[in-house]
């Protein structure tokens, strides 16, 4: 993740995508978005086409926990080699199984009615959503490890998402298309094939090896490490977090699979009520926990005077524990130190712009400003998706000529002003006129049949999604750069799960705002919440450039 020896702009990104690295960061990003896109969107459609109550279609949605959830089995990802598989790579062992489960599990959809077979089918599509957020652990795994000073982690990123969007196109407006000429059977048996494409492709892909897994549990007993019985402490603490966190999602579960339509508990209430818990479970008190023993180990305080090797299996398995799920978190915090306050308040604004309204969209355009669906479909789904590839497009640019963090700060501060053309949008869009009839936009739309009316919809929506292509690709970048090769799988998987917080805890307090206050005025507070966003970005900026100058 170097300097890139040199190069900067258009030469680096000519040097980028001559690649090898290039082109297989696409097909993964392509193989995280399709499933995704095919399990929790299009096969809403499928299921309605095929007359499933709404009711009955409930079920479906549980399995969104498992990418909610996902962290919580991303040490598994990180520290374990499957069997027989396994040798081929740290990464490619768990990313070939995963793309070649969920590739069978999508040809094998397509060879059910879900309307008579329905068991069979919420089966299939519950293990291939658990396969599909395995597969995002060990592809963004894979991004961090094989960064080099060509395939910068920022470019990686900016490919990772317009590969992703791709497949979210792919998956969701083109399959609809396909569906009504030859049958969504044949539409999924496609996908499949699709996948099992990119998992060809995964074959040829560099990995890295798992000696620093071997590394870490010999380190562990070298003088000057904390002592066994403080780590085993420390772990029984931690593991019992995280087996409370796990058990809580599989009783959920299964809770929710056996019951009566009727009486299903609501998934989103779930995640909105459990994932803060949840999250502070298995990352907040842990980190806590991990900072005591780092303060401990700098201290010299409970460390051993001379090299204590393991003496028996227990003591093997408390070492491997102590690795898998304390060892990641430690690192993180020994690099960041109480810039992990920061890093930590970053994250958890950045996407604030977007996460916590992105629910109440769909009710914005077709009640409040009384769009068509055809109209939204085409401003949103056709020509927004454009729109958000070029702001990733964008982001590599920028990546490239002004760097890293400078892009994360640009793309707070665009993210916060698009939600000022729908405050405006929502006054009437008198400003948006002004601006389209000037620039000569509201122009170009009409060579392509818009009115002006319509003409006001394509502009914030272009406006909001280039904002977001930019800043979503700035922030996977940026949260690429915290998590460290030795640990990459655990700490962004742990990390990114911090996102989902603010949107599922706002949400609920943004729908009573929009009755009380309508849908300006909460514009308008979004885009004052994302100016903190701009203000944490610029300091982490200003702590990055200090960091740097005093290595």
């Amino acid at each position: 993740m170097g300097d890139s020896g040199g190069l900067k702009g258009w030469k680096l990104l000519r040097a980028a995508f001559t690649n090898r690295k290039i082109g297989v960061m696409f097909a993964l990003g392509f193989g995280s978005g399709l499933p995704y896109a095919l399990l929790l969107g299009t096969l809403y459609a499928w299921l309605s086409d095929a007359e499933v109550d709404l009711e009955t279609m409930g079920v479906f949605s549980l399995i969104g926990l498992a990418y909610a959830f996902k962290f919580l089995w991303s040490p598994v990802v990180d520290r374990v080699r499957l069997p027989l598989i396994g040798g081929i790579g740290r990464r490619k062992g768990w990313l070939i199984p995963a793309q070649g489960l969920l590739g069978v599990i999508l040809i094998a959809l397509s060879l059910f009615d879900p309307a008579r077979s329905l068991g069979w089918f919420s089966a299939l599509a519950g293990l291939g959503a658990f396969a599909s957020a395995t597969q995002d652990i060990a592809t963004d795994a894979w991004r961090v490890d094989q960064a080099d000073d060509i395939a910068t982690l920022d470019i990686l990123s900016t490919v990772y998402q317009l590969g992703y969007r791709i497949a979210a196109l792919a998956g969701g407006a083109l399959a609809l298309v396909l569906a009504a000429r030859i049958g969504w059977p044949a539409v999924y048996a496609v996908m499949g094939c699709a996948l099992l494409a990119v998992m060809a492709i995964t074959c040829f892909a560099p990995d890295s090896d798992q000696q620093n897994i071997v590394e870490d549990e010999h380190e562990l007993r070298r003088a000057g490490e904390l002592s066994p019985q403080v780590r085993g402490g420390a772990l029984v603490i931690v593991g019992t977090l995280w087996a409370w966190s796990i058990f809580m999602v599989i009783v959920f579960m299964v809770r929710s699979l056996g019951a009566a339509p009727a009486d299903r508990p609501d998934p989103t209430a779930f995640v909105a009520f459990y994932g803060p818990v949840i999250v502070f479970a298995t990352v907040i008190l842990p980190a806590i926990i991990a900072a005591v023993l780092q303060s401990w180990k700098r201290k010299g305080r409970h460390v051993i005077d001379r090299p204590a090797p393991a003496a028996n299996r227990w003591n093997r398995i408390v070492d491997h524990g102590y690795s898998t799920l304390i060892l990641p978190l430690a690192d993180l915090i020994d690099r960041l130190r109480w810039g992990a306050i920061l890093v930590l308040a970053l994250i958890l604004t950045y996407r604030i712009t977007d996460s916590i309204w992105g629910t109440f969209a769909y009710p914005f355009y077709l009640g409040f400003l009384d769009y068509t669906n055809d109209q939204v479909a085409i401003a949103s789904k056709f020509f927004g998706v454009g729109m958000t590839m070029a702001g990733i497009a964008m982001s590599a640019l920028f990546f490239s000529w002004i760097g890293r963090m400078a892009t994360v700060v640009l793309g707070a501060v665009v993210a916060a002003i698009s939600n000022l053309l729908y405050a405006d949008l929502a006054n009437g869009g008198a400003g948006l006129d002004v601006f389209g009839h000037t620039t000569g936009l509201y122009w170009l739309f009409a060579q392509f049949g818009s009115d002006d009316r319509m003409s006001r919809l394509l502009l914030a929506i272009s406006g909001e999604n280039i904002a977001g292509g930019l800043a979503g690709a700035a922030f996977v970048a940026y949260l690429s750069s915290i998590a460290s090769k030795r640990y990459s799988a655990v700490q962004y998987a742990l990390l990114s799960s911090l996102t989902f917080l603010v949107g599922s805890l706002g949400r609920g307090a943004l729908g009573k705002a929009i009755e009380v206050h309508g849908y300006a005025w909460v514009f308008y507070l979004t885009a004052g919440l994302g100016c903190s966003a701009i203000v944490l970005a610029a300091l982490e900026w200003w702590r990055e450039r200090r960091r740097v100058g005093e290595a």
